[in-house]
Order: C-alpha cells, then structure tokens, then sequence
C-alpha cells in the first residue's frame, strides 16, 4: 500500500476520532457540571467558588444600600480576573486575592480573603 494512501487512511480514522471524542468530552462536562482548569486565575475562583462565602460589615451595607448584590459578586468570581501582582499568596493562614470585574457596567476590584474553610469578601473598590 503506498504511503499517501495509508497517510490518507490514518488522517480520516483520526479526525472521525477527534470528532467522537470532542462530543464525548462536551456532553460529559454539561451533565456533570465539570470544567478543565488548567490556568492559575480559572483554578483560583474555582477554588473560591467552592467554599462557604461570607461577607465582611462593609459588603454587607453595601448589599444593603443595593449598590451591590449576591449576583455581582458572583459575577466577579466567575468571570473576574484576579490580579495576581497585588495578591499576598503566601500569606498563611488565608491568602488575600484582588479580583477585577465589572460591576453594572463599572470597573471594581474585589477583595478576597481565601482561607482553607471559607472565603470572606472583605470590600469592593469602584
């Protein structure tokens, strides 16, 4: 069999492959709610998201007065980019992360304290 011809057969059963895998891949990660993180600033907020998240006294008038809301700070850890340069991550016990985003359609920095049982949220900065 000459070598196009084996080049052509091993191209076509790798992208039939390819094509499998990557349905496989993507109904499996929409039923289980699973996501690949590989990323320093995606492993971060995930690692924040999933712990218990309390508020500090300032968030919580903040909440209060409606300048803030739950689904503004989740909106920070889910689609925020946490600045790693003003971040204190050797800090111990709990490491201090500053995430930028976006709230009702203003730059804001958030300030996170991630412990290893919960996080608190301790100010917003517009």
């Amino acid at each position: 069999m000459a070598f196009l011809k084996r080049l052509g057969f091993f191209l076509f059963g790798l992208s039939i492959g390819l094509v499998f895998l990557t349905i496989f891949l993507k109904k499996k990660s929409q039923e289980t709610g699973t996501e690949f993180c590989y990323f320093p600033n995606c492993r971060t907020l995930k690692d924040i998201r999933s712990k218990q998240i309390s508020y500090s006294d300032a968030i919580d008038q903040l909440i209060r007065q409606q300048e803030l809301d739950s689904t503004d700070i989740n909106g920070f850890l889910y689609n925020g980019e946490v600045d790693f340069g003003k971040s204190e991550t050797k800090t111990k016990p709990c490491k201090t992360y500053y995430i930028e985003g976006l709230v009702k359609d203003r730059a804001a920095t958030l300030k996170v304290k991630n412990c290893s049982e919960k996080a608190l949220v301790e100010s917003v900065a517009f």
